[in-house]
């Protein structure tokens, strides 16, 4: 009898065992991936509104020199499109240095750079 008390706590025993681990492992897994995800998920839907944004501003801005302004007629037609690819590019620049020299760059010990 007394084999059978000993089986059947550490089988108990064992069972709250990998019930805590599990419920640990939840809790240190899935809670930070789910407030990831939602951040992931407000960053995407953030991007891709600000991409389209962007991308109607530089329409505007190729519509206001083509239209707007008298000067470019003829053979100088194409330089709104070029205003405008600069203009791209510009931001593009700006985006780029922008997550370059962020907040993760300031956070790198400066003997470690």
């Amino acid at each position: 009898m007394a084999r059978i008390k000993k089986g059947k706590i550490l089988k108990d025993r064992g069972g709250r065992l990998v019930e805590m681990i599990l419920g640990y492992i939840k809790q240190e897994t899935l809670a930070p991936l789910k407030s990831l995800g939602r951040f992931v998920g407000f960053g995407i839907a953030g991007s891709i509104f600000l991409t389209f944004g962007l991308v109607l501003g530089l329409v505007a801005e190729l519509r206001a020199l083509q239209t707007a302004t008298g000067a470019f007629h003829g053979n100088l037609s194409w330089i709104p499109y070029l205003i405008v690819v600069v203009t791209a590019l510009g931001l593009i620049a700006i985006a780029a240095w922008r997550v370059v020299s962020g907040p993760a760059k300031r956070r790198i010990p400066k003997g470690k750079r």
